[in-house]
């Protein structure tokens, strides 16, 4: 069920070019050279559409495919704290209050989860760094076995002040930080917030994090409303993440395949083959 597309076989590449003919005008020559891949085409010769292409679509990976409104009421994503443990920040996205108990709007969290998982997407397709980040002891062996099965870093401990701002002198000069940080829980306890929002926000690192109804939104690059503490959430979020960065980099794999056998094939197709013979007069 994967709502990417398949793999290219080299036998579809190769009965793609055939080009039409000579006496054809420049405009249907250049479709002619156009390649299919998934969504979107690829110009032979433009290697730079490996990164820019992706950009040109709002929903590039089909992260809407993942999930529905249903999969997160069920894992309960709509259950915030007490009405008096509410942040103030988080009052747009609270759909109503029942038993003294916030609801998030699931309309809302939809929205901000596909906008969360398809910049991870991107990021994960640029090969970059993603880092989980939690302090919930409750869910460190499953935030930890997932960013271990999706080929990423976890930090589910204490997180000293400081650690990615002063980087360089802690680690050295060849040190590369995170392109992307993902908080599954963006609180330390019940009201403070997690050290490492702050301290990318200083060094310009996007960050995805999950935010119930007490936490504060505000230096998040792309909140996520929803409960935080309920196991079932918890296992919905890291399930969509990993199949969406795991998803990414095979789609990478694909379009660096396509591309080592278009250039082949184009390779193949050029004339003139062979040393060239000087012709005696």
């Amino acid at each position: 069920n994967c709502p990417f597309p398949a793999y290219l076989s080299r036998e579809s590449i190769l009965g793609e070019q055939q080009s039409p003919s000579k006496n054809n005008s420049c405009v249907a020559e250049q479709h002619g050279r156009e390649r299919w891949l998934g969504a979107f085409v690829l110009l032979p010769g433009a290697d730079d559409r490996l990164l820019t292409e992706p950009l040109s679509q709002p929903d590039f990976f089909n992260v809407k495919e993942l999930f529905s409104l249903k999969d997160l009421f069920n894992a309960r994503v709509h259950l915030g704290h007490k009405k008096g443990c509410r942040h103030r920040f988080m009052e747009p996205y609270i759909f109503g209050c029942r038993l003294d108990q916030d609801i998030i709007d699931l309309d809302q969290t939809m929205d901000h989860l596909q906008l969360a998982l398809n910049f991870t997407a991107h990021i994960a397709y640029r090969k970059g760094i993603i880092l989980f980040v939690s302090r919930n002891r409750q869910f460190c062996h499953l935030i930890e076995s997932t960013a271990r099965e999706c080929g990423e870093y976890a930090h589910t401990r204490y997180w000293q002040g400081g650690l990615l701002t002063n980087a360089p002198i802690q680690f050295g000069s060849g040190v590369r930080l995170p392109d992307l940080l993902i908080f599954l829980s963006s609180l330390n306890n019940v009201f403070e917030p997690h050290v490492a929002i702050r301290d990318a926000a200083k060094m310009n690192i996007p960050t995805v994090g999950v935010v119930d109804t007490n936490c504060n939104p505000c230096l998040i690059t792309y909140p996520i409303p929803g409960n935080d503490d309920s196991p079932t959430a918890m296992e919905l979020y890291c399930k969509l993440f990993k199949m969406t960065i795991i998803h990414a980099k095979d789609y990478r794999k694909q379009r660096e395949v396509f591309h080592e056998l278009q250039s082949k094939a184009e390779g193949e197709e050029m004339p003139g083959k062979g040393p060239h013979v000087p012709v005696s007069p």
